[in-house]
């Protein structure tokens, strides 16, 4: 796999919820990092990190934000790089006000965007994304739906033997 993932989230405090979108890229094998920065707080830090991670080996930025989640915005502002956007729940509008910052971009700044607290879905969609242009990849993803599908038959034949 030639191309990693940049994880980042706002604030260390998203940690608990941005781990599974960790532990998913851990699962495909893809290589990332995870970061902390800020819209607001850090905006140089995070602007450089958006512009220069094409050169750095980034195929897909997942960002995770709660409140007025700008973050996935901000990178998407200064990249082209496709960047997903974890809106979290939490705050006065539970998360609703994230879900509507992350999804609501201007015209020709998208950031695809998952369900509130979606961080493994985050994961999933990364490396689709990355699995167009990589086959062994395309594969790990084939047989990771093969495996749902199978837990799911194998859910179905328990539930029926006990009917």
């Amino acid at each position: 796999m030639s191309k990693k993932v940049a994880v980042i989230m706002g604030s260390d405090s998203d940690w608990p919820t941005v781990k599974a979108a960790c532990t998913q890229l851990q699962a495909f094998g893809i290589p990332f990092e995870t970061h902390i920065m800020s819209a607001h707080r850090t905006p140089a830090q995070t602007a450089e990190f958006a512009r220069s991670a094409r050169q750095n080996g980034f195929g897909v930025i997942i960002c995770a934000a709660g409140m007025a989640a700008h973050l996935a915005g901000a990178f998407a502002a200064n990249t082209t790089l496709p960047v997903i956007g974890i809106p979290l729940k939490g705050g006065a509008a539970d998360g609703l006000d994230a879900l509507l910052a992350t999804v609501q971009m201007p015209s020709g700044i998208p950031v695809a965007t998952v369900a509130l607290n979606g961080a493994k879905n985050a994961a999933v969609l990364a490396a689709q994304i990355l699995a167009v242009s990589d086959g062994e990849l395309a594969e790990v993803l084939d047989r990771a739906r093969t495996e749902m599908a199978e837990q799911i038959a194998g859910k179905e034949a328990k539930l029926q033997a006990e009917l």
